[in-house]
């Protein structure tokens, strides 16, 4: 198996032993995004709102320089420390896909997610 790591400054550095991304093939797996803004290095969290696009600003920084955009995802898993969260997030989310074509997705509460934020997102897409 070959790959290939996806690497942008426009995106923030990984925080442990892993990658931006990797693609294989014709896929990329995208790791997952927090909001990290790559510019200062710090979390953008001052409200659920900036962090959420934060981190979509992130993914879609990394699937520029994969060469693709979010039409190219075909499956995300968001993470979210608080379900009552949802729907804000899913609202922000759904901005950047068209309903017809969004990817398939699965959310999921946890405990705890990386420096304690509030939601955190990773992608697959595909190049043809």
């Amino acid at each position: 198996m070959k790959k290939q790591i996806i690497k942008t400054e426009k995106a923030p550095a990984p925080i442990g032993p892993y990658n931006q991304a990797v693609k294989t093939g014709n896929m990329i797996f995208i790791s997952g995004q927090i909001a990290i803004n790559p510019v200062t290095g710090n979390l953008e969290t001052s409200d659920l709102e900036s962090e959420t696009k934060m981190v979509m600003a992130n993914l879609q920084a990394i699937l520029d320089e994969a060469g693709c955009t979010f039409e190219n995802v075909i499956k995300t898993s968001i993470f979210i420390s608080d379900m009552n969260n949802f729907s804000k997030i899913n609202e922000i989310y759904g901005t950047y896909f068209e309903a017809k074509t969004a990817p398939a997705r699965e959310t999921v509460e946890v405990a705890n997610l990386p420096k304690f934020v509030n939601v955190e997102i990773s992608a697959i897409a595909v190049v043809e």
